[in-house]
């Protein structure tokens, strides 16, 4: 396991990083250096993305016939993933680093800075609580004919009906959405690389995006579409894409965030 974060750093007050302005085409950069990161040290990262593959189709079945969960476990899984990609951030460090690669380290890789995220799991934890009430409220709301299943939802959800659910869903979940991913989009990258507290990380994290909107709206709009791609495949696709993005975003958290 890497060892930038010493016991007696820990101790120490540590200045918010500053952040960088970024050219708009910047996502594609980062996707590519995620790919090559992600070709150079393939075990770990199809290993993540097998267990998330796993993980997905589980949420799938048993919310085959509760679609009122559906979006609110599998869209929220997507408030969470941060966290289950720390251990490829620390892969990608190594890489960077031109260190030899340990495996060890990258399974252990929260032991750096273990307070400050399980703090950052931990709101993690309750955005997607709060994400799972909003959905069961917006269906309970705007969905009042028989119970939906998962089974039939594209052809009830393409016929017409439901234009007032639709709109209505999409407006409260990409409002979460943008609101987690602002205060997350760095967050777990820069409290593996520094001891900062997750204030600190989550306020570096707002003003990346605030000094970059373009790149940043760019950049969480190919990650959806990756992810969707992902759950469009049943799963399959996620053993790839997960560890893509989570290699790419550690080369995000390094061109927005100053050294």
């Amino acid at each position: 396991m890497a060892q930038s974060i010493a016991t007696g750093e820990l101790s120490r007050p540590y200045e918010a990083p500053s952040v960088r302005q970024v050219a708009l085409s910047s996502p594609f950069v980062w996707l590519q250096r995620g790919a090559r990161d992600l070709m150079r040290a393939p075990r770990p990262g199809l290993v993540v993305g097998a267990v998330v593959a796993v993980g997905g189709l589980l949420l799938a079945a048993a919310t085959w016939k509760a679609v009122y969960l559906a979006p609110a476990l599998l869209g929220g899984f997507l408030l969470v993933a941060p966290l289950f990609a720390i251990g490829l951030y620390e892969v990608s460090r190594q890489l960077e680093r031109g260190e030899p690669r340990r495996p060890a380290g990258a399974w252990s890789a929260w032991r750096v800075n273990p307070g400050s995220i399980a703090m950052f799991g931990l709101m993690l934890a309750l955005a997607y609580l709060f994400w799972e009430r909003l959905a069961a409220i917006v269906f309970a709301l705007s969905y009042d004919s028989q119970p939906l299943q998962l089974s039939r939802l594209a052809v009830e959800l393409m016929s017409g009906r439901h234009v007032v659910f639709l709109s209505s869903f999409l407006a409260v979940g990409a409002t979460v959405a943008a609101v987690v991913y602002s205060l997350s989009v760095v967050s777990a990258p820069l409290l593996l690389d520094r001891p900062v507290d997750v204030i600190t990380a989550t306020l570096t994290s707002l003003r990346c995006c605030a000094r970059n909107p373009g790149p940043m709206a760019l950049w969480a709009a190919l990650i959806a579409a990756l992810m969707a791609f992902g759950f469009a495949t049943l799963m399959v696709g996620l053993v790839v894409v997960f560890p893509w993005l989570a290699h790419a975003s550690w080369h995000a958290y390094r061109d927005l965030v100053d050294a």
